[in-house]
């Protein structure tokens, strides 16, 4: 008797395992067909150019851009950091095209400038918006 209770339990598993592996495949095979669907709309609806070599340079112009901004605003907050007078915790760093932004809180009037000047002396700033706020 618990042998054949055993072999109806192991029925079920084997037959609920087959049931979810098969609904599985469709499932993953229908993902697959919409996944080539949605490629071949991107792919009739891409910009055309007439040199595609000019676009592949602007991307790369674009690319390029952004990592060199994330770069000197890497080189802002380092600078920041390295800095003798204080902490710069409260202090975001973004910078594009050449100019940095600071933005966030400071103690003092004079964490304010000096934050401001650091970022001036950071070797690709441009200008430097120092929109700080000194918290009470």
């Amino acid at each position: 008797m618990i042998t054949l209770i055993k072999r109806i339990v192991v029925l079920l598993f084997v037959t609920a395992f087959l049931a979810i592996v098969g609904v599985g495949c469709n499932t993953v095979h229908g993902f697959g067909k919409d996944v080539q669907s949605a490629a071949e709309a991107i792919q009739n609806t891409s910009h055309r150019t007439d040199d595609e070599r000019t676009a592949e340079r602007g991307y790369n112009h674009i690319t390029d851009q952004l990592i060199e901004d994330s770069r000197m605003a890497e080189r802002v907050r380092e600078a920041l950091a390295a800095s003798g007078d204080y902490k710069y915790d409260g202090v975001k760093v973004a910078a594009w095209d050449g100019v940095v932004q600071l933005s966030g809180f400071v103690k003092t009037i004079a964490q304010r400038s000096s934050a401001g000047e650091v970022a001036r002396q950071v070797l690709g700033a441009k200008s430097v918006e120092n929109t700080l706020k000194v918290r009470d």
